[in-house]
């Protein structure tokens, strides 16, 4: 009798035991599974974003710079005026603030137009438009431009003015 009233107590600490390491276990997987879905989220979404600069034009001494962004992904583009926009001299660059954010008088600033649509779909080309002030227009040399989405994929190009 002794013998069975050992393996039934036992029995109730080990199944009690089992749970207890089951509600400490399970929220963490839980958690982890989530993470591991977002992770995967984000890493489709980049794989399906892409852009890619195709054209820019402007003069030395001369304002805005024109540069021509297409999107070439698979998805559209939402919140241009967060993309970050990078922009200067070969080896002098800097970020130039959206428009939204530059605040009255400040220089450089960027804008941007979609072309052949209302929104930044796939196919479809967004201008942006760099301003300067008009005390200080910028010079011939080679430019650099970076073009970042909110989803952290870019598009690099070189060009002269």
């Amino acid at each position: 009798m002794e013998n069975s009233i050992a393996t039934a107590l036992m029995i109730i600490a080990a199944v009690v035991c089992a749970v207890a390491i089951f509600n400490a276990m399970y929220p963490a997987v839980i958690s982890g599974s989530h993470a591991m879905v977002s992770m995967g989220d984000r890493a489709n979404e980049r794989l399906k974003s892409q852009v890619e600069i195709i054209h820019a034009a402007g003069e030395a001494d001369s304002s805005p710079v024109l540069i021509w962004v297409k999107n070439i992904g698979s998805l559209r583009v939402d919140a241009i005026n967060s993309c970050d926009v990078f922009f200067g001299l070969e080896g002098n660059f800097h970020r130039v603030p959206h428009d939204d954010y530059a605040g009255e008088g400040i220089y450089p600033y960027w804008a941007g137009e979609v072309e052949n649509g209302s929104t930044w779909d796939p196919t479809t080309t967004l201008k942006i438009s760099i301003y300067y002030d008009p005390l200080d227009l910028p010079s011939s040399g080679r430019y650099f431009i970076k073009i970042v989405l909110p989803t952290g994929v870019f598009d690099e190009y070189y060009f002269s003015l």
